[in-house]
């Protein structure tokens, strides 16, 4: 339907290939979301039309080229109806997380100067009325539109008006203006691949959010050279959109994805229920961070710990065999011998299939991790049942992904794969690797010297990751060491990556969180946040009282299971890399708190200053 060639240098525009899947395929469902327990569809007609209403509204409201909108919601179809029809408009969308506090959404909303917020309900909505009451305010913000008006009757009125509202500013709009629409297809026909599309603001783990500005090109380019690099064009697309449509990736595979290859996503009703709706859709395509990959695991270990003897038995017995057929196809880099798979095929038909079936993923051609690092035993559960898993690397300002494995080729255990077709690279003196390609960002907002500092001459895009670089099978790929910012030189002048001790330590099932510390020190410590539903579980085994996330951290039993857990990750490691003394967290890390951002990454910066007490037991009072 596409031209392939252009795709891959990413010269289309969104709203022109929604407009194409909508002519060629009207009445095929595109959107799905479940209502009062039963699911319901919208078709690529009424995801254009619904958009086009939106657009038009906007128009009503004074909108145009290079204005702003914020959208604070969970995932729904007006989710796609408010972000397409602004960037028919030629206005750029800003994606805020559902999670996100008040200040952080008025800092974001000051900092682009939306005119308009959409909100998803009463909590975004009390946030974006908080944001204006407060502080600075949002002296740019005119209109304020909730989805779901639930809660809302005795607000102000027009504070906020509903999202059928604008919808409804957009049909009288038409009506009372004929030209409007005219206007409106001359607008959409005047957009180009390097125009603005959206901006994502960044984690800020190290300082304030930066709004990095994504073109169509660099959306496209990526979520097409994935598809191809993937051998996905040709197969069908059925998705879950759970992870926030803010974040780069969901956006990517959510939205773009999904024009490319016209397939359907469906809306997952929350992340709580996102398990049991995996299993009702049965998806094609599936996306989850580390976190979602190692729930679906733990819960089915869990659940077979309280299955009968011959039920574990055959479970231990499948595991230990799919794990030596997992080996040797790693070593071959293929599927393995005939032998080989006449095994796997009868362990599939006895135990794999079914496990695949629980999990909602027995229909998935392609599964993707992303988001941050993974734990290889994680991965290895998976390709031991027939589901392997892809990695990738990519970061927002390199429009979402810039390496990914392949399927059916050899990898390095824990690398990201090759580059994307399109895509060049190299290394810095330091080993920080550097990206080339259609999908490099156009730079972050009001922020000269920032876009400046990552966008080199040449259009090199430096990434701020330390790589190591590995051949195989004729391929390079590259494996992240860490983030050039959070390597630790200890008083030794020793540089060590915490990372790769970190997912060590989650590597275990007791393990939430792990932080390794030790910038200046002579010798590395740690920060523990115990799996409160795994190491509750365990506590409960045996007998163990308590009541809190702290009680229960505060059992000696547990401080041993986890000084075990620390004993065996140093065994794998240099001496100088040990974690020597660790103090396990009484609370676990929350992003209302400040100590994580919204996707759940440690806000490193903010360290000694939220953790003084916890590193004044590890380091003593000099800490």
């Amino acid at each position: 339907m596409f031209d392939s060639e252009r795709l891959l240098r990413g010269e289309a525009v969104m709203p022109h290939m929604l407009r194409e899947r909508a002519a060629a395929h009207p009445d095929r469902v595109a959107l799905r979301e479940k209502e009062h327990g039963v699911w319901k569809g919208a078709t690529w007609g009424q995801y254009y039309e619904r958009s086009r209403l939106a657009a038009l509204g906007l128009m009503s409201l004074g909108l145009a080229r290079g204005d702003r909108i914020i959208i604070a919601s969970e995932d729904v179809p007006a989710w796609f109806y408010a972000d397409m029809g602004a960037q028919m408009l030629g206005v750029q969308v800003v994606g805020i997380y559902p999670t996100n506090p008040w200040p952080e959404l008025q800092y974001i909303a000051r900092h682009c100067q939306a005119r308009v917020a959409i909100t998803g309900d009463q909590e975004q909505t009390d946030k974006v009325l908080d944001a204006m009451a407060n502080g600075e305010g949002l002296p740019h913000l005119e209109q304020i539109f909730c989805v779901d008006m639930k809660g809302l009757r005795r607000y102000e009125p027009g504070r906020p008006h509903s999202f059928e509202h604008l919808l409804e500013l957009g049909r009288e709009l038409a009506a009372r203006d004929p030209q409007a629409a005219v206007r409106l297809d001359a607008q959409i026909e005047d957009l180009t691949p390097d125009d603005v599309a959206i901006l994502v603001y960044t984690s800020g783990t190290t300082g304030p959010p930066k709004g990095a500005m994504l073109s169509h090109r660099n959306m496209v380019y990526g979520a097409y050279a994935y598809a191809h690099a993937r051998d996905m064009l040709d197969k069908p697309f059925e998705s879950v959109c759970y992870l926030p449509l803010c974040h780069v990736a969901e956006r990517s595979y959510s939205t773009v994805l999904h024009l490319i290859t016209g397939g359907t996503v469906n809306f997952a009703e929350s992340i709580d229920t996102v398990a049991s709706n995996i299993r009702e859709i049965a998806p094609t395509f599936f996306l989850g961070v580390p976190r979602i990959w190692e729930k679906l695991q733990q819960h089915f270990e869990f659940r077979m710990k309280d299955s009968g003897r011959l039920q574990r038995a055959l479970y231990r017995a499948g595991m230990r065999r799919g794990r030596a057929l997992s080996d040797r196809r790693a070593a071959r880099g293929d599927a393995g011998s005939a032998a080989d798979r006449a095994e796997f095929f009868a362990w599939y038909w006895l135990l794999f299939r079914n496990m695949q079936r629980h999990m909602g993923l027995d229909r998935t051609h392609t599964r993707m991790c992303g988001g941050a690092s993974v734990s290889p035993e994680t991965l290895r559960f998976f390709d031991i049942i027939g589901l392997p898993v892809g990695q990738g690397y990519g970061l927002t300002e390199a429009g979402g992904l810039a390496f990914v494995q392949r399927a059916g080729r050899p990898h390095v255990a824990g690398s990201c794969g090759p580059e994307l077709p399109g895509t060049e690279w190299k290394l810095g003196d330091d080993h920080e690797v550097l990206v080339r390609s259609p999908g490099v960002f156009r730079g972050y907002l009001f922020d000269d010297k920032g876009s400046a500092d990552v966008l080199l001459d040449g259009g090199w895009l430096a990434s701020g990751d330390i790589v190591e670089v590995h051949e195989r099978a004729g391929l390079r790929e590259i494996t992240v060491v860490d983030r050039k910012k959070a390597i630790i030189i200890t008083s030794g002048g020793k540089n060590i990556a915490p990372s790769e001790i970190e997912n060590a330590l989650k590597d275990s099932p007791y393990v939430r969180e792990a932080i390794v510390v030790g910038e200046g020190r002579k010798f590395l410590g740690g920060l523990i946040q115990i799996d409160f539903d795994t190491v509750g579980r365990w506590a409960a085994e045996r007998n163990l009282q308590y009541t809190t996330y702290k009680s229960l951290s505060l059992l000696p039993e547990v401080i041993d299971l986890v000084q075990g857990v620390v004993d065996e990750v140093n065994g794998r490691f240099a001496r100088v890399e040990n974690v020597r003394r660790f103090v396990i967290l009484e609370k676990e890390l929350d992003h209302d708190d400040g100590e994580l951002t919204a996707t759940q990454k440690v806000r490193r910066g903010l360290i000694n200053k939220k953790f003084a007490r916890e590193l004044e037991q590890i380091y003593g009072s000099a800490a």
